[in-house]
């Protein structure tokens, strides 16, 4: 995958995935153009960073962007599991704003500079639990339903921009987000154990899969969303 003269846009990219992705891109010849609320001292150098909060005020985003944008990634989510008696209106209104409207949110003040590139590629994060029934995830699992119904309806929307939308749904993944997850060596190897393969998700397990949605070589796809969780989507074993 070549990126060069690539500008690519990362919401979200200061940690996890973001900061993975970001780093893969930036050694892959792209510009790499950063928002999120922190600056991250793992950046490669020559790193593009906008400090603001993705739920708040965006008009100083299109004067961040350069004139032409090939790619946005929207890497920003939560993890936010309760019984689903504890969760309060306000859980599931949280959940909804930083996944789906930051989402929307964001496409909207960028949609100038990537119809501009002439061909585009938007990546949005779902996750395993938005397809597999899982406990304690109602909120979560219900905004990231919203994100994959919004990708699909962006893509059969912008398909006439040539701006392709797919979405990547991981499973748990070794990320500050997920730090209180796998806190313990006992809580690291039963998450290891639910999944077919055997083993929990690493940031780059996720990050190489968006590169190759953001790559030229992906681009007779849209509309799809991929399940990149060690086979607990779909697979017993």
């Amino acid at each position: 995958m070549n990126f060069e003269g690539k500008n690519i846009l990362i919401a979200g990219g200061s940690s996890g995935i973001g900061l993975s992705l970001a780093n893969l891109l930036s050694e892959l010849g792209a510009r790499v153009y950063v928002v999120s609320r922190t600056v991250s001292p793992d950046w490669r150098e020559g790193m593009h960073h906008l400090p603001l909060d993705i739920t708040g005020d965006l008009d100083a985003i299109p004067g961040f962007l350069p004139e032409t944008l090939d790619g946005l990634v929207y890497a920003v989510g939560s993890i936010n599991l309760k019984p689903f008696n504890r969760l309060s209106e306000d859980d599931f209104l949280t959940d909804y704003r930083l996944n789906v409207l930051g989402a929307a949110r964001l496409i909207q003040h960028s949609l100038k500079m990537l119809k501009a590139a002439g061909t585009a590629s938007i990546v949005l994060i779902s996750s395993v639990a938005a397809r597999t029934g899982m406990p304690y995830h109602a909120s979560i699992s219900a905004a990231k339903g919203a994100v994959e119904g919004l990708a699909l309806s962006l893509a059969a929307e912008l398909a006439a921009q040539r701006i392709r939308v797919n979405v990547v749904a991981p499973s748990l993944t070794d990320t500050p987000m997920a730090k209180q997850l796998l806190s313990t060596p006992e809580k690291k190897e039963a998450s290891a154990k639910r999944h077919p393969l055997g083993k929990y998700g690493e940031p780059a397990d996720i990050s190489q899969a968006i590169a190759f949605l953001l790559a030229e070589e992906s681009g007779w796809m849209t509309g799809q969303v991929i399940g990149i969780d060690g086979g607990l989507g779909k697979l017993k074993t």
